[in-house]
């Protein structure tokens, strides 16, 4: 019995170490959640309103102007983004971005994967791993890009995806991530980084046209506006990658400190049972030998 209580005793204390660490870290990642959350809640307007000026300008152009970031031809090499955390502890946020960049290799790109055609980008280190140990192909430039996460390192990433794309090697781009919404949600999204898409009315016709008035020419400020958009739209994604990892982190480590109160609740339940169990035990011992000396 006493043998019992003690290893009770000791589940107990392991549990409430455990139960300390994750509420240390449910604390550390509220707050970079919150930094991360104020970039991404503050750029999100101006990408989504430079995309949606970009595929206006890139649906309603006309072939006089040569869009080289907007060519659409058969797609036979193919680049993945795909971004994740660097480090674990965040439930199945990583496990879902990398199951989500394999079912669209799997859908859509099945064909391009079987020749050695297909490209992953890891933006984080679990990406890394995963698809370096699984027979991919792997572009390991910038898998540590959250080591130090400014626009600058971001842009250069979005450089790469660019200038394989003008060189043709790389037919399409498409970036996986999470969209942040909360702090206990997050939406995996694969994107169309490259080429531009075309804005489209419900009934498939060519998008309405836009006013725009262009100074200077038309074909120089393209030139110019194309690949900075697009690096803001890169940016978006991994800012959005970025506080979706600490809301999953705080989410997990919230719900594993509630794990960890309901278990000691559990385990002080059977520690007293024992204990009491013990004591009925030893205080039974005690008076029957009281009865057997008195008779």
């Amino acid at each position: 019995m006493s043998g019992q209580l003690k290893e009770v005793r000791n589940r107990i204390k392991s549990i409430q170490s455990t139960q300390q660490i994750t509420k240390a870290m449910k604390m550390v990642s509220a707050a970079k959640l919150r930094r991360a959350q104020d970039a991404i809640l503050q750029m999100r307007p101006y990408a989504v309103k430079l995309q949606e000026m970009l595929q206006n300008i890139v649906s309603n152009t006309e072939g006089d102007i040569d869009m080289a970031l907007a060519a659409n031809r058969a797609v036979e090499k193919v680049l993945i983004v795909a971004i994740t955390s660097d480090r674990g502890l965040c439930g199945a946020y990583n496990a879902n971005i990398i199951k989500l960049a394999k079912q669209t290799v799997r859908e859509k790109y099945a064909a391009q994967f079987a020749k050695g055609h297909v490209e992953v980008m890891p933006i984080g280190k679990k990406a890394y791993e995963h698809f370096s140990k699984n027979g991919y192909k792997v572009n390991d430039r910038f898998w540590d890009l959250f080591g130090d996460l400014t626009f600058e390192h971001v842009k250069e990433a979005a450089a790469v995806a660019m200038e394989g794309f003008v060189k043709g090697e790389y037919d399409a781009v498409e970036i996986i991530y999470s969209e942040f919404k909360n702090a206990a949600t997050q939406r995996f999204k694969v994107e169309q980084f490259l080429p531009i898409a075309k804005v489209e009315n419900t009934d498939g016709a060519k998008a309405t046209k836009a006013d725009y008035i262009f100074e200077p020419e038309k074909a120089t400020l393209i030139a110019e506006l194309m690949p900075k958009i697009l690096n803001t739209q890169f940016f978006k994604a991994v800012l959005d990658a970025h506080a979706s990892e600490h809301g999953a982190r705080m989410t997990a480590m919230d719900k594993a400190t509630d794990n960890a109160g309901e278990l000691l609740r559990n385990l002080k339940i059977e520690y007293n049972r024992a204990r009491q169990a013990a004591i009925t035990t030893e205080l039974t011992e005690i008076v029957s030998g009281a009865a057997a000396l008195m008779g």
